[in-house]
């Protein structure tokens, strides 16, 4: 506990945050497990893309990231273009006076230093870049704690990621290629470490058995048209994927086998609708889950998963379900790879149905055995980060707290 005469300190909590994703709502709940198990004194407070739903669902103070609210929106007419151009002047002393109250801001995981989908320079890289020098004027700690990284291509954007980067005080990564990117971008990375996606930390439903045989077959689906560099054949992107996905769901319904569909955004709703037009059968439904924790529920109780997002992926690796990734970034490889599946990968922006259903029946094959495969990079995934969080108080917690956390554990 605090004595009297100690102030508690203060951390926040920074990111695109309660906007839907439930990948990032998932970092922030690791860290906040973390936070109340190891610096249970802490005032806690996030500034967020999704302040309302932040507070609801994790109950602390969350301020919004942008003074503009039309901030996601295309500014066309010259009355919001203005507004945009306003919002990122003013958004430089909101940021900073936010940071001013802090003695530590943590970005919880994501991939804040990533352009793997499409992206603006003075979106999210702006507001970070923001963060960043904040904290290195108002002497506030900012750890880019388990991030992912991928090299920029675009000027601006990778000059604004490079910089966030060399002025946080602690980075680590999700994996290796994330790290090697940094430094390729010109980052020091020498004393930057690896470990696994804090979504890892979060608990685990238990697993089900799946209810009839053949079981059900849990496809995670996303609003997918490449990356910053594949503008110019988005459309075509995403048709592939979809038409690729549509004709794997059909023939799993044809074998009579049950498909969930999930999501992991809320802009993902279009696609669960296209495959429900498609495939018009009561095989295929829909799930809404509204959590990490929703999905996993999902995929503990399904045979074999079949995903694109990062975060499904994990979900399923976490449960333990053998899980298909469709990939459209470096990240879901070696994800894959470091979990022992990588031999189940498939590219997302060139789906091809056929060999889809190869990858998927070798899989199911070897399911035993990679069920046990999983049961042990779960648990060494889990011991690592223990160990991230013990660095993390280490290095951007004052003193004080790093004797609390060690007094306090048992």
């Amino acid at each position: 506990m605090t004595s009297a005469h100690e102030r508690p300190v203060r951390v926040g909590v920074f990111g695109l945050l309660g906007s839907g994703n439930l990948g990032n709502d998932g970092s922030l709940e690791a860290v906040l497990g973390y936070l109340r198990a190891d610096h249970p004194d802490a005032v806690v407070d996030a500034l967020c893309g999704g302040p309302e739903a932040v507070t609801a669902r994790f109950g602390i103070p969350a301020t919004r990231l942008h003074w503009y609210r039309g901030e996601y929106r295309t500014a066309s007419r010259v009355g919001s273009i203005a507004s945009k151009g306003l919002g990122k002047f003013v958004d430089i002393f909101r940021t900073a006076a936010w940071v001013r109250r802090h003695d530590v801001v943590i970005v919880p995981g994501m991939g804040v230093l990533e352009a793997t989908l499409p992206l603006r320079p003075w979106g999210f890289p702006y507001s970070l870049f923001l963060l960043c020098a904040s904290g290195r004027l108002m002497r506030t700690r900012v750890a880019l704690v388990s991030v992912g990284a991928a090299e920029i291509r675009n000027r601006p954007t990778r000059a604004l990621v490079r910089w966030s980067g060399r002025l946080a005080a602690y980075r680590s990564y999700r994996d290796a290629q994330s790290r090697d990117a940094m430094r390729a971008m010109g980052v020091d990375t020498a004393r930057d470490e690896v470990y696994p996606d804090l979504a890892f930390a979060l608990p685990t439903p238990q697993a089900s058995a799946p209810a009839g045989s053949p079981g059900p077959v849990c496809v995670g689906v996303m609003d997918f048209h490449g990356g910053n560099d594949d503008r110019a054949r988005a459309d075509e992107i995403y048709r592939r994927y979809l038409d690729g996905t549509i004709r794997f769901v059909r023939t799993l319904v044809e074998e009579g086998r049950p498909v969930r569909l999930l999501t992991g955004d809320e802009c993902d709703a279009s696609v669960v609708t296209a495959i429900l037009d498609a495939v018009d059968s009561p095989l295929v439904t829909a799930a809404e889950p509204a959590s990490l924790a929703d999905l996993m529920k999902e995929m503990a109780a399904a045979d074999t998963v079949v995903a694109v997002r990062y975060h499904n992926l994990i979900c399923a690796l976490k449960t333990g379900t053998p899980v298909l990734a469709l990939c459209y970034a470096a990240k879901s490889d070696a994800l894959m790879a470091r979990m022992g599946l990588g031999t189940y990968c498939h590219p997302a922006r060139e789906v091809d149905a056929d060999r889809l259903l190869e990858q998927f029946r070798a899989l199911e094959k070897r399911s035993a055995e990679l069920r046990q495969t999983l049961t042990e990079r779960n648990l060494a995934a889990a011991r690592q980060l223990e160990d991230q969080f013990r660095s993390l108080t280490t290095a951007v917690f004052p003193a004080t707290h790093h004797t609390h956390a060690r007094r306090e554990s048992p």
